[in-house]
């Protein structure tokens, strides 16, 4: 039988406080020990950038407003972001003014004016927005005849009691708004569509499901972020994917940071995927191990693995960042008033990701 010993020991009270905290500090250095060896790689290739902390993990110092968004073509949004920004507009100012330069931009064909359109030939769009403090947040989903749907998910997240409009409604609402209706069927991709009216007439196409993902951190450490995307090429009608969906194309906590989606939706719906990254951040893991763990996790669940077609961006409130996807060849764009650059994710599996942009 143990022996028990008397709390007024004093001897034997010094032992147990030194033991308890050698076995917290055991336990604070493993997980120091198991995070940085996740980190390792992607310091090394300098995907993450780190601010001064107590942990004194990768140290960087910190440099605002910070610009993160999926994609080579994010650049451009991100330097429209940091220009807007400079001038005196809100990190919210900067989020939106961003995503529309790529929803303007007709040669990509994944967002916006120009995007793919559906089985039927229509363009339908989704977006949303969010806001850090007071966790607000506006969507948009199968929005057709719009040329931003960024701007009608602020104005539903400003103007309205809801989170969400879809299809006519959202419509009507944007022109309620003051918006115009413009044509979105570009000649080119309504050639495109009459090809796979023609020859192909089966499924949505493969690779053409890109977005355009904007995670914003301002000098306050208050984040905002916005997706948009013209979803899957040739998707049955209505089909509404992953990107207006808060917690699944985008999620921000103020508290915490912002993390968003591109790839296949469906496999980002199903598994509340930017919700999840945010999560891991909150565990303690930095943006770039929590974007690993969160593919990492679906994939041990889905009878996919890592043929899941997804790909994460995140940054946290300490300023720090990252990116990782299922295959290689996705890139992000990181842009402050120092520096606008395009980086490649880590990869978790070994495939090669699709055409970026969603352009045949």
């Amino acid at each position: 039988m143990a022996q028990v010993f008397p709390d007024t020991n004093d001897n034997v009270n010094s032992q147990k406080i030194q033991r308890r905290d050698f076995l917290a500090k055991l336990t604070l250095g493993s997980t120091n020990l198991i995070i940085g060896s996740e980190m390792t790689k992607a310091e090394a290739d300098g995907n993450i950038r780190r601010p001064k902390s107590a942990d004194n993990r990768g140290v960087q110092s910190r440099i605002y407003p910070l610009f993160v968004s999926t994609w080579a073509f994010g650049k451009a949004a991100n330097d429209a972001a940091l220009e807007n920004y400079q001038q005196g507009g809100s990190r919210l100012d900067a989020v939106e003014t961003g995503i529309r330069v790529t929803e303007a931009d007709v040669s990509n064909a994944s967002v916006g004016v120009g995007g793919i359109p559906n089985a039927d030939g229509v363009v339908q769009l989704d977006a949303c927005i969010m806001d850090g403090p007071g966790h607000r947040a506006g969507s948009v989903g199968a929005i057709e005849d719009i040329a931003h749907p960024i701007s009608v998910a602020r104005r539903v997240m400003e103007q309205t009691p809801h989170v969400m409009l879809a299809g006519d409604g959202a419509k009507k609402f944007a022109f309620e708004q003051g918006f115009e209706s413009a044509n979105l069927l570009t000649e080119a991709r309504q050639k495109e569509w009459e090809n796979w009216l023609d020859k192909e007439r089966k499924t949505p196409h493969s690779d053409a499901h890109d977005t355009i993902t904007l995670l914003a951190l301002d000098e306050n450490g208050d984040i905002a972020a916005g997706c948009s995307t013209s979803g899957w090429g040739y998707k049955l009608p209505g089909r509404v994917g992953d990107s207006p969906i808060i917690g699944s194309g985008l999620y921000v906590d103020n508290q915490v940071g912002a993390a968003g989606c591109t790839g296949k939706g469906e496999n980002c719906m199903r598994y509340c995927a930017s919700f999840l990254v945010v999560e891991s951040m909150r565990s303690g893991l930095d943006p770039q191990s929590a974007c690993v763990a969160a593919i990492k996790r679906i994939a041990s669940t889905d009878p996919l693995g890592l043929d899941l077609d997804i790909y994460f961006i995140a940054l946290d409130k300490q300023g720090r960042y990252g990116a990782a996807g299922v295959g290689k060849g996705f890139q992000y764009a990181v842009t402050t008033p120092d520096s606008s650059r395009v980086l490649h994710s880590e990869a978790v599996g070994k495939g090669v990701v699709g055409v970026e942009g969603g352009n045949l």
